[in-house]
């Protein structure tokens, strides 16, 4: 059950979210004197700008498996999963006893070691695409580095991405791209139009084109098939190198959806959860790509990060990739996900209303419209306030997820959670069935 009002307001929209957030606000006063403390000495109140929210974001105090606790005292499923990173949960028993030793042996080396070796020899091995690997410390970076690399590479110094991709803080081309980006000269094309993007990479203008092979940030839109292979073809036949960031999408299989679909890339970028939610990221491909920053050779790229290969994020990694998320692992995670989807949707189409679920596995996007969804959009503002309206109303009825309706499923989640989830739904439907016509 909703903790909202019994006989919520549905007569119009801007009601609805009024209910919501006085109800929000009233049950969380601690967050809300913790977030007036934090304006006094940051931006906002915070400093990290997707976990903000009206009136004030919920502060959290613990987590355990894939359960959270706020600083109120509420419990929340967690299908957040730290927008992906979270893939083991909160307290995988593994991770936690290879963190304990690194710990013991020392931080801050100052070093080579002899886990980052082995941490790429598993990555390397489990992506079709990369030959050679570096480390970064977030996929931020790594998606920099690789587009440096290609830029290296082709003597090229142009980008091709897509509306809606989002690459890092200094990398998002939401609404056409941000501020603060990186001063890349950026052309940016139409997701899954195959024409668009081919017609620009027949002009051997690019450096590179990056893209998610589904858009994480962007709704959990997959790209077709089609689409990559055609991207596949026209880069090759433009010199120009094609960049996956699986930054979110590599935990689909083992070996990404690259594996998956059977496109394979020149580059791919990783981070997230790789070094089991340790700070982490990662770029590799071809030999030729990356023997760019080889010190051997003279006049090597620099790649400098002095966390690069941190001894926590290498522990946890090895121990994350090597031990804890197999092929079966990955496997059964896709399927679950694929599962709660189908559900969440037939749901959906039972109530007849203007609500449905996009993605792939473990990543789950919900859009408060009805057709095909096969690229980023404008939101409405009715969408918005429901996008909103449904975010309140699932953490009153205890289930956490992004602010924007995203959910990242971790492997601590189980069939329990999944039918609370679509119980949630279902109850989300019934409550608020008259703002949901079609």
């Amino acid at each position: 059950m909703l903790d909202g009002p019994a006989a919520p307001r549905n007569s119009d929209l801007n009601h609805a979210l009024a209910e919501a957030r006085e109800s929000y606000a009233a049950t969380r006063p601690r967050s809300a004197e913790a977030h007036g403390r934090a304006r006094a000495v940051m931006p906002g109140g915070n400093t990290r700008s997707v976990l903000f929210y009206s009136p004030f974001p919920t502060a959290m105090a613990a987590g355990e498996g894939c359960w959270l606790e706020d600083i109120d005292g509420h419990r929340y499923l967690d299908l957040c999963g730290e927008y992906t990173a979270g893939l083991f949960g909160h307290s995988e028993p593994r991770i936690k006893a290879a963190l304990h030793a690194a710990i013991d042996n020392g931080l801050n080396l100052a070093g080579v070691g002899e886990r980052e070796a082995i941490l790429a020899g598993i990555l390397c091995a489990r992506f079709p695409s990369i030959a050679l690997i570096r480390f970064t410390n977030s996929g931020t970076e790594a998606n920099l580095l690789a587009l440096a690399a290609a830029r290296a590479h082709t003597g090229r110094s142009e980008v091709l991405a897509f509306n809606g991709g989002y690459h890092g803080g200094v990398l998002s081309f939401a609404g056409g791209g941000s501020a603060v980006n990186a001063p890349f000269p950026v052309t940016l094309a139409t997701y899954n139009d195959t024409a668009e993007a081919v017609g620009l990479l027949e002009t051997g203008r690019y450096a590179a084109v990056i893209l998610e092979p589904m858009l994480g940030g962007g709704g959990c839109i997959p790209a077709r098939v089609d689409f990559l292979q055609a991207l596949r073809a026209a880069a090759d036949a433009s010199g120009t190198v094609l960049i996956f960031d699986e930054v979110m999408t590599s935990r689909h299989t083992a070996g990404g959806l690259q594996l998956l679909y059977g496109v394979t890339p020149d580059m791919t970028t990783l981070g997230k959860y790789v070094a089991g939610g340790m700070s982490f990221g990662a770029f590799g491909g071809r030999a030729e790509i990356m023997g760019l920053f080889d010190a051997h050779r003279p006049q090597s790229l620099s790649h400098a990060g002095t966390f690069n290969n941190n001894v926590l994020s290498m522990a946890a990694g090895c121990v994350a990739m090597g031990e804890i998320f197999d092929d079966a692992a990955s496997d059964a995670l896709r399927a679950r996900g694929e599962a709660l989807r189908a559900r969440l949707n037939a749901v959906c189409g039972d109530a007849g209303v203007r609500l449905q679920f996009t993605g792939i596995g473990s990543m789950i996007q919900v859009h408060f419209r009805t057709g095909a969804i096969d690229r980023p959009y404008p939101p409405e503002p009715v969408e918005e306030g429901l996008r909103e309206l449904f975010f309140f109303d699932m953490l009153a009825g205890g289930i956490y997820l992004a602010r924007r309706g995203m959910v990242a499923m971790s492997l601590p989640v189980g069939e329990a959670e999944c039918a609370r989830f679509v119980a949630a739904v279902a109850r989300f439907c019934l409550v608020r069935g008259p703002l949901l016509v079609r």
